[in-house]
């Protein structure tokens, strides 16, 4: 290991050392009993709205896309390699326990992703091109009052969208997949890669969202399908895998097999950090794409995308996880992509089908967090320069994704978990700031839906 990549690594560990896990799950576990469980209580609601379409009583709605459309965008940011990778490397370090903390983490998440993007909405305005823009720089800007923090924010978001989520991961993952499963070039695949990054990019967010709104469904439908497949082929183990999950979570698991055994605070390290990495719960990048819905409420808006952390770990890592835990994989000696590899062909009964599926499923992952990202490091350019540096960052970043087929990840993960682990900490400080402002516009909305449903029975009656 290199003098520089053991400096980065220590500040890695500090980054997402226990203050800001703390910080994350701990702001979420405020906003859960400051909005009375809004997540547990109107999670059928939320659900329902994502699929149905928003009555204005207000004339036309401000923004750029359908509220569906701006979730799917988030959701392409979000659902990616973490599902398939990070799931696997929080059980391989933490144990079935890690599963358990991941799940709590997301469940409070749920409220902080509901509380960042409901501000994103009710802070968000109109560019000099007419498009809507918004995210925790504005609300940071405009509703704190602090111009430090909401350029702090953009440059720590433009750092994970050229140099670590948003581009080199993602790339290699792609590349890895193509190769090991249909002996593709690295060299064909960054071309064609490049050159589909560039069209729908180019475009914008209607472009994005468009591809986003299709794929994202398609996909997780596709890899939920291959999770349950395994999950009915192993039914009769279900129960003790559930079983296992909840005692690792309290007790230390023991080695064996390839695993190595865990403590329980490793497994509520690595389940909370990999959870929160995959889900993106207070790190403040889904309330951009939030920001451009189609919407005249910010709480609504909020409700609908909480449900982007709940599809992403509830129910996608969930999957991953008992698919792991069923066929023994997280015993093994495989790790990552490799271990949710194995777990498919073993859970599958099928050794060329199997590791297939996994391919399959990160490219798409992976490509659709490409489109996410650059759309994030997009308004965070927009927010800084203008509108006029758009053109330059979208040329960088298309040059960024050919080269990231060559580069070695190391260093660049490390770089990657830096940096978004920074880009959390103004994001979370704008929410406890504007804690107050949240819990009054839930408080007026759902006191104007109750007087709404009283009208209602009373002209029935």
């Amino acid at each position: 290991m290199t003098n520089l990549q053991h400096i980065l690594q220590t500040i890695d560990h500090f980054v997402w050392g226990p203050p800001l896990l703390i910080l994350l799950v701990g702001t979420g576990i405020y906003f859960t009993f400051r909005l009375g469980m809004i997540q547990f209580r109107h999670l059928p609601t939320a659900l329902k709205m994502v699929f149905s379409k928003e009555k204005s009583s207000h004339g036309s709605q401000e923004g750029d896309v359908s509220p569906f459309a701006a979730l799917c965008t988030a959701l392409s940011a979000t659902i990616g390699t973490g599902n398939i990778v990070g799931v696997a490397t929080a059980i391989k370090l933490g144990g079935p326990g890690a599963l358990f903390w991941m799940w709590l983490a997301a469940l409070f998440g749920m409220a902080t992703k509901y509380a960042e993007c409901l501000l994103a909405v009710k802070y968000r305005k109109v560019d000099d091109k007419g498009q809507i823009v918004g995210g925790p720089m504005y609300f940071l800007k405009d509703g704190v009052g602090s111009a430090l923090l909401a350029k702090l924010f953009a440059v720590f978001a433009i750092g994970v969208a050229f140099f670590g989520i948003g581009t080199f991961a993602q790339v290699n993952a792609i590349v890895d997949a193509t190769n090991i499963s249909f002996g593709i070039s690295k060299e064909v695949t960054a071309v064609i890669l490049t050159l589909l990054v560039a069209v729908v990019t180019i475009g914008g967010i209607k472009s994005i969202s468009n591809v986003a709104s299709k794929v994202v469904p398609a996909m997780a439908l596709f890899y939920f399908v291959a999770c349950l497949s395994i999950i009915v082929s192993n039914a009769d183990q279900l129960v003790n895998a559930v079983q296992l999950v909840l005692t690792s979570a309290f007790t230390t698991t023991s080695a064996t097999g390839g695993f190595l055994g865990a403590s329980i605070m490793l497994a509520i390290q690595s389940g909370i950090a990999r959870g929160v990495f995959s889900n993106e719960s207070g790190l403040g990048s889904a309330p951009m794409a939030a920001a451009a819905a189609k919407t005249n409420s910010c709480v609504r808006q909020g409700l609908i995308s909480m449900t982007g952390t709940f599809f992403d770990t509830i129910i996608i890592c969930t999957l991953t996880g008992l698919a792991l835990i069923l066929t023994g994989a997280w015993q093994s000696d495989y790790a990552g992509a490799s271990m949710t590899t194995y777990a498919f062909a073993a859970g599958l009964n099928a050794q060329q089908v199997g590791p297939m599926l996994v391919s399959v499923g990160l490219m798409f992952f992976a490509f659709t967090t490409i489109l996410g990202w650059n759309y994030y490091g997009e308004r965070c350019v927009v927010f800084l320069m203008g509108t006029k540096a758009v053109l330059p960052y979208k040329v960088i970043f298309i040059c960024l994704i050919a080269s990231g087929a060559f580069l070695q990840l190391d260093l660049i993960w490390i770089i990657a978990d830096i940096v978004n682990g920074l880009m959390a900490i103004p994001n979370l400080i704008g929410l406890i700031l504007l804690r107050h402002v949240v819990a009054e516009e839930t408080r007026i909305y759902f006191s104007q839906q109750l007087k709404s449903r009283s009208a209602a029975i009373e002209t029935n009656a």
